[in-house]
């Protein structure tokens, strides 16, 4: 009897460690659902909504100018934050605020992106905290799953005009 008991929570708890494992490697490497907090990113995407993130993207370099990312938080690594990449490594950017006179421009360092909210005047980013290293990027976000009304793939920046082509 004691050895019927022993073998069954044996068993159990292998499956337990089995479908811990694979449940971890599809949340880390595949994705998962993410829920946003913050006006950051409005009108793109408001407070609560709910989106999917893949992490296939971040493992094989395959950002892009114009993604959205969720990514480790510089000033503060137990938060994530979300915003759209403006420049990948050797492009120029404009790193000043939109209402500045005088704009400044810079160059994003290797191994590093330029992240800026779609609302520019209510967004800490790059503009704030510099260039974000690549290692923070924690996934790309695909589609949108909540409001169902607006469910689907995410509309192109309100700011197209600061993606610098020099």
């Amino acid at each position: 009897m004691l050895r019927n008991v022993l073998g069954k929570t044996f068993r159990f708890l292998g499956y337990t460690v089995q479908y811990g494992c694979i449940a971890h490697c599809a949340f880390e490497y595949l994705g998962g659902i993410v829920v946003c907090s913050g006006p950051s990113m409005e009108p793109t995407i408001q407070n609560s909504d709910i989106v999917f993130s893949e992490n296939l993207s971040r493992h094989f370099y395959c950002i892009r100018k114009g993604d959205i990312v969720i990514v480790k938080s510089p000033n503060d690594p137990k938060s994530n934050i979300c915003k759209r990449v403006i420049g990948l490594e050797g492009d120029k950017v404009c790193t000043s605020n939109p209402s500045d006179f005088l704009k400044s421009h810079s160059y994003v360092p290797k191994g590093h992106v330029w992240l800026e909210g779609d609302n520019l005047r209510n967004s800490t980013d790059s503009r704030c905290y510099g260039p974000v290293p690549y290692g923070l990027i924690r996934g790309r976000i695909c589609f949108k799953i909540w409001p169902l009304n607006d469910f689907g793939f995410l509309r192109a920046s309100p700011n197209g005009h600061r993606f610098l082509d020099d």
